[in-house]
């Protein structure tokens, strides 16, 4: 039954990521917290021993390439099927096949792909078969499961999370594609520096896209002395990205953007504005300028002055909506009006606290306590077990644990003295301390 595929085999010419499609375990790249040395799923795929399973995650992580693994390693009948070109009498026809197979000591593997677009008439069709063993059902999807596979159906089935891969995960499949026969091991390719990394921000964890796009990318690139030049601009043009430069080394837009940045910073207007001004003059888009505007009003005032983000996000829709020469009067208010306001970097400082946390713990899960729980496969594994309703207290507080056990007292937000922000800090201060004297002492008589 293995001549059936039609996602795993073909005699055609295969785009990049068909062609690198990894063959075994070793050479997925990512997913680690599944198919890691002694994880279950790698255990249950090493054994043959898959039993019926939902893959679900974004899309370009893997689901489909596990799937192909499995379908290599197997001594049991493969047989992949697509939600999107298949109906019930095709569900049907494969059923009856695996049936008659079950009888005479075979298993079938069924592989359903996005077998969230089968309707429900279409996933019942499966269930008999699961139920009474004629088939081993593997389905990927990208949509939450509980709410796009039949509860009867889901309920026979061990999902497996897979997550978007890392920007370090994507540099090693893009250099591999470089290097391998099946990639482009065989051309002369000079890479500038910074353009992979540019496909692996572009591709936000999706395996797929980042292969596609540097197949794209290499197509289209130079070529000089047989060697293809992989260039930035190449990539630009491939991602529909364009970036800002003045000049061919990109060195005066970031000096300017500096500049203005640093004059704000400094409580400078005049400054502000001839920056700005120059940026403007130069072809600067006054969207650009809008962003780094908005992103300050956080990053470098913030409870100071909550009124400087407003003033940030009307200059940025004024540039949007109105545009160019118009809007340079908006961006001279919105300058002005950081350069003139109270300072504090207390929002920056907390998310960089915040982000180093969490890079080092990226696998830490989200409390049981504080996740949704919509459905009743949710609800078994413990999630929103001990969630406490603010609004249902009287002071609107509760004791409620929300960080993780291995954070617990980590404290990220330090107000400073600076305009509006010691009110803020006085309300930190007695949330602290009603939460203090109830971990420490009687409890709330509304629990």
């Amino acid at each position: 039954m293995k001549e059936q595929l039609t996602l795993f085999g073909s005699d055609m010419r295969e785009p990049l990521a068909a062609r690198l499609r990894p063959q075994d375990l070793d050479e997925i790249v990512g997913q680690q917290h599944l198919i890691g040395e002694g994880k279950i799923l790698r255990r249950l795929i090493e054994s043959d021993s898959v039993s019926s399973m939902i893959f679900w995650g974004p899309p370009g992580v893997g689901k489909t390439t596990l799937a192909s693994v499995i379908a290599a390693r197997t001594r049991a009948n493969f047989i992949d099927f697509s939600a999107v070109t298949s109906g019930i009498k095709e569900i049907k026809s494969v059923m009856q096949e695996a049936e008659r197979g079950r009888r005479f000591g075979e298993s079938t593997i069924l592989f359903v792909d996005e077998i969230h677009r089968f309707n429900k008439a279409q996933q019942d069709a499966f269930l008999p078969f699961v139920e009474k063993g004629s088939i081993i059902l593997i389905g990927a999807t990208t949509e939450n499961p509980s709410f796009e596979v039949n509860g009867a159906l889901l309920s026979r089935c061990k999902v497996f999370v897979l997550k978007p891969l890392s920007a370090e995960d994507i540099l090693a499949l893009l250099n591999r594609a470089l290097e391998s026969p099946k990639g482009f091991g065989g051309q002369r390719i000079e890479v500038e520096d910074g353009a992979l990394q540019m496909i692996a921000a572009f591709a936000n964890g999706d395996a797929r896209m980042a292969l596609s796009t540097l197949e794209m990318a290499v197509l289209n690139g130079a070529v000089a002395d047989g060697t293809t030049h992989l260039s930035i601009e190449t990539v630009e043009q491939c991602t529909s990205k364009k970036s800002l430069l003045y000049d061919k080394n990109g060195e005066e837009h970031y000096n300017l953007i500096s500049a203005l940045h640093k004059s704000m910073r400094n409580s400078d207007p005049d400054a502000a504005v001839y920056w700005l001004a120059r940026m403007l003059e130069a072809g600067e888009d006054p969207i650009y300028i809008a962003r780094r505007v908005t992103r300050f009003a956080s990053e470098d005032i913030g409870l100071a002055d909550p009124r400087a983000l407003e003033q940030a996000v009307a200059a940025f829709e004024a540039c949007r909506l109105i545009g160019y020469p118009e809007c340079s009067v908006h961006l001279t208010q919105a300058v002005v009006y950081m350069s003139l306001a109270p300072k504090s970097n207390a929002m920056d400082a907390a998310y960089m606290a915040a982000k180093r946390d969490a890079l080092s713990q990226l696998a830490e899960p989200v409390p049981l306590n504080i996740r949704n729980a919509p459905t009743k496969l949710m609800k078994e594994l413990g999630y929103g077990k001990g969630y406490k309703y603010a609004h249902d207290y009287e002071d609107k507080l509760t004791d409620m644990q929300c960080l993780p056990d291995s954070l617990l007292g980590r404290e990220y937000y330090h107000p400073t003295e600076q305009g509006l922000e010691p009110r803020f800090a006085e309300r930190l201060r007695a949330i602290k301390k009603w939460k203090a004297d109830r971990l420490n002492g009687p409890k709330n008589s509304a629990e």
